[in-house]
């Protein structure tokens, strides 16, 4: 797949999508629904971003996973559902001016990594919990295109973003049941642990062990067993 998703990204991008819908999403699409399947069905008042030949739906999603909760329980109610979720690792910003000019561009100081899943589930932590649901979160890296046309946002000086690509494929993790989140914990069954242990044995930030947990907890994947100081303290369940 990964050498397909880049050798097909150009065409992809000139494909026909929804409005606003940007070439790493339409990419994604067209590719994950794969030779023989059908993008932008129709499933009752839901549209899926795909539905694969063996009747798998396929739905991308960048963002936060609540908005598609409703449309998930629909479609998982019919078949197996995909959820694949971009993570850009690395990303290149390119600026434009109005005539589609090159201005500058530049490696951007932000990289994303496996643990952004927990952001995008912080306000549908049972989503995962859904018979027949798989989750892909896809490392990926990404250029950005902005245009200096006067209508961003205040802290981008009024620079717009106008599209993402796909630029380069790293690689996936799949998770299908709640015990594939334990990958995250990294102790054994019986050992406690804290959000500030997650983190330091994680080599992660203390807002990213904080939402982990609070997400993982929900899916009762780990549960607290008390509290040490002002701290909880947490054990695999599983």
């Amino acid at each position: 797949m990964k050498k397909s998703l880049l050798a097909e990204a150009q065409r992809y991008r000139k494909s026909i999508g929804t409005k606003n819908e940007s070439s790493l999403h339409r990419t994604l699409k067209f590719q994950y629904t794969g030779e023989g399947g059908k993008n932008e069905v129709e499933v009752g008042e839901y549209v899926a971003d795909g539905v694969r030949k063996n009747g798998e739906y396929i739905e991308v999603q960048t963002g936060s996973f609540a908005p598609l909760l409703k449309k998930v329980k629909k479609f998982a109610s019919l078949g197996k559902v995909r959820i694949i979720h971009p993570v850009a690792a690395a990303k290149t910003i390119e600026v434009y001016d109005k005539d589609n000019k090159l201005l500058y561009k530049r490696k951007s100081p932000a990289h994303g990594s496996y643990w952004d899943i927990f952001d995008a589930l912080l306000h549908a932590p049972l989503l995962p919990l859904i018979k027949g649901v798989t989750i892909e979160i896809a490392l990926v890296e990404i250029t950005e295109k902005r245009v200096k046309d006067g209508k961003g946002a205040w802290r981008r000086k009024g620079v717009s973003i106008q599209d993402k690509e796909l630029s380069a494929w790293r690689e996936s993790i799949t998770l299908s049941k709640p015990k594939d989140y334990l990958r995250f914990i990294p102790f054994k069954k019986n050992e406690e642990f804290t959000v500030k242990s997650l983190s330091e044995k994680s080599k992660i930030k203390t807002d990213v062990s904080r939402r982990a947990l609070y997400v993982l907890t929900k899916m009762k994947a780990v549960k607290r067993v008390g509290k040490k100081g002002n701290a909880w303290v947490y054990l695999r369940q599983k």
